[in-house]
């Protein structure tokens, strides 16, 4: 597995329509859903079974379950520089668990499901770049 083959998947998923927890190529994903995606291509089955979430899960709880449980399961980054295949997670604002996903493609630009419309391939502007609460590269597969 290399970051092209990641981001080719990534890629696969544009044009998937927006639908909260789903991950199903061409039929619909969130955010989550869309890494989970990309996921199962590459590992099989996902390493643990999710509880639903609702749409405001982050502002409702206590830490930040997303950035937990991705560290379980991928790859912190050190540096400071986006790499394509990287996993981007967003907060919205101070004080709120970070709660949004997206794949790099390059350092300048990801794929995300997109609430309301699908999956696009968009620049990280700096609207995006100042929101980037954690990186994570996807493991080495065995």
């Amino acid at each position: 597995m290399t970051p092209d083959l990641i981001v080719a998947e990534a890629r696969s998923w544009i044009g998937t329509p927006y639908r909260h927890q789903a991950s199903l190529k061409g039929v619909g994903c969130d955010c989550l859903g869309l890494v989970l995606g990309v996921w199962r291509a590459f590992y099989g089955p996902l390493p643990q079974v999710l509880p639903p979430y609702a749409p405001d899960w982050a502002e409702a709880g206590i830490g930040e379950p997303l950035a937990e449980a991705a560290r379980r399961h991928l790859v912190p980054c050190t540096d400071d520089q986006i790499c394509p295949g990287d996993v981007l997670i967003f907060r919205w604002r101070a004080h709120v668990a970070a709660k949004h996903l997206a794949i790099a493609t390059s350092a300048g630009r990801m794929i995300h499901a997109h609430d309301g419309a699908a999956v696009v391939e968009v620049a990280i502007t700096s609207f995006w770049r100042r929101r980037i609460a954690y990186r994570f590269a996807f493991p080495e597969i065995d």
